[in-house]
């Protein structure tokens, strides 16, 4: 037990550290310090798309995946709650197709609350929120039908895709709408790319909440994690040269080397 807890302690120590500079951002940032996140041009793009759809009076779609329940669409809904929240305040009509039972409930509370949060909650209409199926082809006709027949202005997909994500986007594209997408499914990525204004990708997806909202727990957590990653990738990039200097055992270096690796192994 104790020859474990030797080997895992380095480890133990890095995973501390990190959690204690995620802890100090966010206090900072509470504290009011301003804290820097790179311009994210497809979110800072919403207010446009939502702009334009406000001057040509059509509506504003919100799709959030195929998938289930899940931290993706968490995201995707906090997204378009900030999304809501504008249309509340400008009069947009909107229209969000879900695929998931359980989204489609707090789908309908998240938006209805977003209404509420501007004041208008006489604008919310329960009859934008609307299940389609559960399948996926059924669900991309239905969505791709109802693009094609409201002549959407804006769209923005954030969630879970897959094959369907073209047949959103092209349709999109087929009437003109500015486009906003993101997903966390890299095979779909290229996809929205080739055919979205702008696409969210990556980390991208998962600061995105923290970006629109400002919320400072959020922000100072955000750029804690990053400080967290460059901890880690300096280990990495000084753990591959030790194992390097390690295995050509180059002299007065090589020893330095191994003990480095070793200190990081785990048997």
């Amino acid at each position: 037990m104790q020859h474990a807890f030797e080997k895992i302690w380095p480890v133990l120590i890095v995973e501390v550290l990190t959690a204690v500079i995620i802890i100090w951002r966010i206090i900072s940032a509470q504290r009011g310090k301003e804290l820097f996140i790179r311009r994210i041009p497809g979110l800072n793009a919403i207010d446009e798309a939502i702009g334009r759809a406000t001057e040509m009076g059509r509506p504003v779609l919100m799709v959030p995946g195929i998938g289930g329940f899940s931290i993706i669409a968490l995201q995707a809904l906090s997204i378009f709650s900030y999304i809501a929240r504008s249309t509340a305040k400008f009069g947009n009509r909107i229209l969000m197709p879900v695929a998931d039972p359980t989204v489609y409930t707090v789908a309908e509370e998240v938006i209805r609350d977003a209404y509420q949060a501007e004041g208008h909650p006489e604008r919310f209409d329960p009859d934008s929120i609307r299940f389609l199926s559960d399948r996926q082809f059924a669900f991309a006709s239905g969505v791709a039908g109802l693009i094609q027949r409201e002549k959407i202005a804006s769209s923005f997909m954030f969630g879970e895709f897959f094959a369907e994500s073209l047949i959103f986007a092209e349709t999109g594209n087929m009437v003109g709408a500015i486009q906003v997408a993101g997903t966390v499914q890299t095979t779909q990525i290229p996809f929205f790319i080739a055919a979205c204004d702008y696409t969210i990708i990556g980390d991208e997806y998962y600061a995105a909440s923290a970006y629109i909202s400002r919320n400072p727990t959020m922000l100072g957590s955000l750029v804690g994690q990053d400080f967290g990653k460059l901890l880690i990738t300096i280990l990495f990039v000084v753990g591959t040269g030790a194992a390097t200097v390690a295995a050509l055992n180059v002299p007065t270096l090589g020893e330095a080397g191994k003990w480095f690796v070793d200190l990081f192994t785990i048997h």
